[in-house]
């Protein structure tokens, strides 16, 4: 009798340690996802913060990640002079003239060529020096090929109220970096307004120079510096998930300016 009760205590205690090692093993596998869900709370809401705040403060970002802000500069939307014939001599021979271009992506600048089309380069730098420029946008993105702005009525229709005439050398290219003037397709080859482009990418001279036809717009310089704010305007989405068209965010030129060396 006495080895039965030992045997029934014994069995009575293990049985007890089990109940013990389950109660413990359920609490601990209770805490764990307890904790599980925790972080999962706390990383959704981490994410719907980050997602919240840019979505509602942050600048948008570009395909390539450079910032455009989307501030509007004061000289936005102003009525622009309408000229009725060319401008008056204002450069002089000798001199290197920059176009200094504030935009909502960045800053850049042109170093203008008078050797190559002097009277579009006089032009351009008369209408910088008059604020034509300052409030305008750059109103087209053509991917993997130009950027283009200049135009005050915002849709590749409008110009200064004259034209300007300077034809590019046969020998003409368009290396990415170049700053020429934009033309209808029937307009003489460098024929120029106001509106002006920048080459983004190296397939683009095929298209401006076309075999059997030559160089066919007016090249008034090349970007020297910042050419990664031109970059950041080429990479940002064109509106109806285009290849070519106006941005999907309005890009200002801010203010153009003009340096003299």
């Amino acid at each position: 009798m006495s080895n039965k009760r030992t045997r029934e205590k014994q069995l009575q205690k293990l049985a007890a340690q089990r109940r013990a090692a389950r109660k413990r093993h359920s609490r601990q596998r209770g805490t764990a996802i307890a904790l599980v869900v925790v972080a999962v709370i706390l990383a959704g809401f981490f994410i719907w913060q980050q997602v919240f705040n840019n979505s509602s403060s942050s600048p948008a970002k570009s395909a390539k990640g450079a910032v455009c802000n989307t501030k509007v500069p004061p000289t936005a939307g102003e009525k622009k002079n309408v000229y009725k014939q060319p401008p008056p001599q204002v450069i002089e021979a000798g001199k290197t003239y920059t176009a200094v271009l504030d935009t909502s992506c960045g800053t850049f600048d042109i170093q203008l060529d008078q050797k190559l089309a002097p009277n579009t380069v006089n032009s351009f730098v008369y209408l910088a020096q008059h604020h034509f420029f300052d409030g305008l946008t750059f109103h087209r993105i053509a991917k993997n090929f130009v950027i283009q702005g200049g135009d005050p009525k915002g849709n590749g229709t409008g110009g200064p109220g004259y034209e300007t005439r300077d034809v590019p050398p046969k020998d003409a290219t368009y290396p990415i970096g170049t700053v020429a003037m934009a033309k209808g397709g029937s307009q003489p080859a460098g024929t120029a307004g106001s509106q002006f482009f920048v080459v983004t990418s190296s397939s683009a001279n095929q298209s401006l120079a076309p075999a059997g036809q030559g160089p066919q717009y007016a090249i008034i310089g090349h970007v020297t510096s910042g050419m990664d704010a031109v970059n950041a305007i080429a990479a940002l989405p064109i509106q109806g998930n285009s290849s070519d068209g106006p941005p999907a965010q309005k890009v200002y030129i801010n203010t153009m300016t003009i340096t003299v060396s």
